[in-house]
């Protein structure tokens, strides 16, 4: 598996790994791939955000996003967030989502995060496990929503 940050060629393999394969996707609607493109290469421009893509022999089987925001405590230094984490329901058990996961670990902390924030939807055990897995800590803070 090759490792990438996700290029506006990438459009229509993420959408159908979202829509097909991201458990927690409410967005089930028609999309129009140029806005897609068009936001894939926002993303590409800003040095804050990371669409990681794991490319299989070119087709796109499973994706992270990173996103890293400046702060101004704890001596300046960022934190990051991890959304999407999305893996083709067909190559489930194949360390994909755990390469990117450790991929985006390692970029956040080549940019100075002093952590990373996750929050998932899931109630799944082996999801939860695999979050866990991942060194991500479900006791550390309280997490809160307010969905807009």
């Amino acid at each position: 598996m090759i490792i990438r940050k996700a290029t506006p060629a990438d459009a229509e393999s993420l959408h159908d790994l979202y829509q097909n394969h991201l458990t927690a996707n409410p967005s089930r609607e028609p999309q129009d791939m140029n806005v897609w493109r068009e936001r894939i290469a926002q993303f590409m421009s800003n040095p804050f955000y990371h669409l990681l893509v794991g490319d299989v022999e070119g087709l796109i089987k499973s994706s992270v996003t990173l996103i890293v925001i400046e702060n101004l405590t704890h001596n300046l230094r960022p934190y990051a967030v991890i959304e999407n984490v999305v893996t083709h329901s067909d190559y489930l058990g194949k360390h994909y989502a755990t390469t990117l996961m450790n991929k985006a670990s390692e970029i956040a902390k080549d940019l100075g995060c002093y952590k990373i924030m996750l929050l998932t939807g899931s109630k799944n055990d082996s999801t939860l496990k695999f979050y866990e897995k991942c060194g991500f800590n479900k006791n550390g803070k309280t997490a809160f929503i307010k969905w807009l």
